[in-house]
């Protein structure tokens, strides 16, 4: 787990960013800060990082915090030969080296027991390989507190982000033709085609964001719900069977046992849909074979807009997604569903 911690020399009065865990989508947002141009103190735990600053990001403990040989093999701050060691300890070496100008430590407590006061002293938490119980409790923290809150996850092929900015504020860029002069008027139209003067003004905006306990909460049944349903992408469903499977078995599906896995994944996936009241239909039975480990091209697809939406928070700068990003490695392509009971 890594917790990082952001100062910027924009905005003084900051306090913070927490990233938690340190798996294979992880390192792929990390880079993402150095564009806010301000320095970055890194926290690893085998669960979390910590660290006074000025601006927050959070990424969760993973439920196996030690380095496996599959680690090695996709998680490039991890150095070969650290099977066994704990994650955020083995890639603190390769962390410092790819942020020297930052003050990177390690922390050995679980997210688990932080205590609320924890959370509010951070502008951002984000949270990854947290069961259903703590993404949920910590988003509650964050929002009450207006801590900006995303969590996101990497499953095989599929991989998801959700962002809870409370009530966020920002500024967008909008263009408009300038006011031509007289003599720009008197101008043969051949000339004055050639000549584009646009006037760029700053328009500010809010938007605003629902916990992810309500995300979770849509009725599916009603009339209303019905209907949203047809709009909505299978990924919703499938996260919530992901999520599902990680409580009760404490871990993500493994290929070491893939058939078990993948048994109980079929059994997770009928409870889930049957208590949503959605047909069973709706996520296919081949859904378990691209479930498993953390493809390394899906996790650079969702780690860089995790990152690049951080960024956008803190920097207050351009619309937000809102509230869930979707990624499907099989077909490539990405999708955005703003879901909430209004």
């Amino acid at each position: 787990t890594v917790l990082c911690i952001l100062e910027s020399a924009q905005r003084p009065s900051w306090p913070g960013t927490v990233l938690r865990k340190l798996a294979h989508l992880t390192p792929e947002v990390c880079p993402s800060f150095p564009l806010l141009r301000c320095w970055l103190e890194l926290c690893c735990f085998p669960g979390w990082l910590h660290s006074e600053g000025k601006l927050s990001w959070l990424a969760s403990s993973c439920s196996l915090p030690q380095v496996s040989p599959e680690d090695t093999q996709t998680q490039f701050l991890i150095p070969l030969g650290s099977v066994g060691k704990n994650r955020a300890e083995a890639s603190l070496a390769r962390a410092r080296d790819l942020n020297p100008m930052v003050d990177v430590k390690a922390d050995q407590e679980s997210v688990e027991r932080k205590p609320e006061e924890f959370f509010t002293r951070f502008d951002v938490v984000c949270v990854t390989c947290c069961s259903q119980e703590v993404l949920l409790k910590v988003d509650q923290i964050c929002h009450k507190n207006g801590v900006k809150f995303f969590a996101g996850d990497v499953f095989g092929y599929h991989g998801y982000m959700f962002a809870d900015l409370g009530g966020h504020e920002f500024v967008e860029e909008k263009t408009k033709p300038a006011k031509t002069s007289q003599s720009m008027e008197d101008r043969p139209d051949a000339k004055k085609a050639k000549l584009d003067f646009v006037e760029t003004t700053m328009v500010k905006k809010r938007m605003t964001f629902c916990l992810l306990k309500e995300a979770f909460g849509i009725t599916w049944s009603t009339e209303k719900g019905q209907a949203a349903l047809k709009r909505t992408t299978p990924d919703y469903f499938l996260l919530r069977v992901l999520l599902k499977f990680r409580t009760e078995k404490g871990r993500d599906p493994a290929l070491q046992a893939c058939v078990e896995d993948a048994e109980t994944l079929l059994q997770t996936r009928r409870g889930v849909l049957a208590s949503l009241g959605v047909g069973a239909d709706l996520i296919p039975d081949n859904f378990t074979s691209c479930c498993f480990s953390e493809m390394a091209s899906v996790c650079a697809v969702v780690g860089g807009v995790l990152g690049q939406e951080i960024v956008k928070a803190l920097s207050q700068r351009d619309a937000p997604l809102n509230n869930f990003f979707f990624f499907d490695g099989l077909k490539g392509n990405g999708i955005v569903e703003c879901l909430a009971p209004s």
